[in-house]
């Protein structure tokens, strides 16, 4: 089990993603990461093991921005190392997932044909290069962007994505994998359970199957899939 936590404020995000994540430890990891909207663009920083090693990898390379997401996760696809340690990054996007893409295979095959370089051995990845892919052909927002790319996907899957595109959003969606939305005043947050938020906020809300969420500090606007 991989545990996901997101945030979008006014706060710095790094130490409060980090500490949702030890929230989740429970859950089992093997590598841990973060990804930040800096200002400036996405920045991620990604460690194999305990999350002391992801402390320890924050202090050599800060993070500073106050939108962001984190992530735990239990290796799958691809062996555990920091290459196939989310967030994944194609472009401008940065993804975490929990759950498994299962047509992970075709679609490798179909990006490799069209002149995507991947880096790791994740399903994971495969998803943060459609997103970008719709991006750069102009499929409107990051959530738009978000629902056309899973639209090619097959599988179960709960994503949090932050893009250079939309410094003040995160998008989160969800199928057969869970995600909590946590609304506080001026943040909101994302995570797959409560533990990971529970301290800031008791103001939650479940999505449910094929619902997507565009989060932003005044709030969350839900839509669908379809």
């Amino acid at each position: 089990m991989c545990g996901i936590v997101a945030y979008v404020g006014d706060r710095q995000c790094a130490p409060l993603l980090v500490d949702g994540l030890r929230k989740l430890e429970y859950r089992g990891y093997d590598s841990a990461g973060l990804a930040l909207h800096t200002g400036s663009g996405v920045e991620i920083v990604r460690a194999v093991g305990k999350l002391a090693n992801l402390d320890l990898a924050l202090k050599k390379h800060p993070l500073s921005g106050t939108t962001g997401i984190g992530h735990t996760r239990w290796a799958t696809h691809g062996r555990p190392n920091e290459a196939n340690a989310h967030p994944h990054v194609a472009g401008g996007v940065a993804v975490v997932h929990n759950g498994i893409i299962e047509n992970h295979v075709e679609l490798r095959k179909q990006l490799q044909q069209k002149g995507f370089k991947l880096s790791s051995d994740t399903d994971t990845e495969i998803v943060a290069h459609l997103i970008d892919e719709a991006t750069r052909a102009g499929k409107g927002t990051l959530s738009d962007a978000v629902r056309a790319a899973l639209a090619q996907v097959r599988g179960a899957y709960a994503v949090a994505v932050v893009s250079q595109s939309a410094p003040d959003e995160i998008v989160v969606a969800k199928n057969e994998s869970p995600i909590v939305i946590g609304l506080a005043k001026g943040e909101t947050w994302a995570a797959s359970d409560i533990p990971a938020i529970l301290e800031h906020t008791r103001d939650v809300l479940f999505l449910v199957e094929g619902e997507m969420a565009t989060l932003t500090k005044s709030g969350a606007v839900i839509t669908t899939l379809e």
